[in-house]
């Protein structure tokens, strides 16, 4: 009876289905091979953008914008052998060999001299707005000065600071037609020139008149000896407050061609006195470059540097004028 009932038993047959689960696929090693491709191209190119110097990325950009002017130029913008890029030219700054020693120590020296001016540069700007701040704080303290603060104009210029008094309606610097210092205006004189002791900076006074003529006429006594005669004059009382004549490069005097108001050229606030207190630059231009400028003109016969100059001694020769 036993085997009677295993023959009866039913056969029972399993069918599995492969794929019903997505988990247990390999699309997903595909999709995660090609996110660490694309984050290793992406830090790779991080890498080279960091150890790429600005010369062989603007030769890059140059390149994508031209390919066939960039590959003819060569240089050190397409890049070269030492550079993780490589373009195609020749570096014409670095030899085939090692690099001579002496290039190299030219270079530095070259950068060690930039920094260094860039650094008196930056140091000569804090001097000279440090003496803008004095200035104005020295007027504002005093009561004698106070008044004329209206009358006192600063500000920084290529040559340096200029400090510039000029001339109201009812407070003249001057005596009229003449060089005589009025007092108020000799005490703000003697007070900017005892400031001025304290930078190393080297000045040039300018005199300005305004367009007003002498009735002398051209061959007289004139403005451009008045505004001479008066700087001069203006130099003589920053001396007074303890300023060395050498600190003077040069006074001048320059009428009524550079006036302030030009729509009014008989305006007070044309009649005035320049202080410009010297930067390096300036000072260069004037002792360096004016003979390189004088050996072009005449060859080997360069003109003299210029030196300060000693106005004429005022005059009245019966000129009358008002200001």
């Amino acid at each position: 009876m036993a085997g009677d009932a295993k023959k009866l038993q039913p056969i029972i047959v399993k069918k599995i289905k492969k794929g019903g689960h997505g988990v247990h696929g390999g699309a997903w090693k595909i999709a995660y091979a090609d996110f660490v491709t694309a984050m290793m191209a992406f830090f790779l190119l991080m890498w080279l953008l960091g150890s790429t110097s600005e010369g062989d990325k603007k030769g890059i950009a140059d390149y994508f914008q031209s390919p066939l002017k960039v590959a003819m130029a060569g240089g050190s913008g397409s890049g070269d052998s030492s550079h993780v890029l490589k373009g195609g030219g020749q570096d014409l700054t670095r030899s085939t060999g090692q690099v001579k020693r002496g290039d190299i120590e030219a270079q530095r020296t070259a950068v060690n001299l930039h920094v260094l001016k860039q650094e008196q540069v930056r140091a000569e700007i804090a001097r000279l707005e440090d003496l803008k701040r004095k200035v104005e704080q020295k007027i504002a303290e005093s009561a004698k000065l106070t008044p004329m603060a209206s009358q006192l104009r600063l500000d920084m210029t290529r040559d340096g600071l200029r400090i510039q008094i000029a001339d109201e309606q009812n407070r003249p610097m001057f005596a009229s037609g003449s060089a005589v210092v009025q007092p108020y205006m000799r005490e703000l004189l003697q007070a900017i020139g005892q400031l001025l002791t304290e930078v190393p900076n080297r000045l040039t006074l300018e005199g300005h008149t305004d367009a007003q003529p002498f009735s002398a006429g051209e061959r007289g006594y004139s403005n451009w000896e008045l505004s001479a005669d008066r700087a001069n004059a203006s130099r003589r009382e920053l001396a007074g407050g303890g300023l060395a004549d050498e600190r003077v490069l040069r006074v001048q005097g320059l009428a009524s061609s550079q006036p302030i108001d030009a729509a009014d050229p008989r305006a007070p606030a044309n009649r005035r006195i320049s202080i410009i207190v010297m930067n390096r630059d300036a000072e260069d231009r004037m002792f360096h470059t004016a003979p390189e400028v004088a050996e072009a003109l005449v060859g080997d016969s360069p003109l003299p540097i210029v030196t300060p100059i000693e106005p004429m001694v005022s005059r009245s020769g019966g000129a009358t004028r008002r200001d």
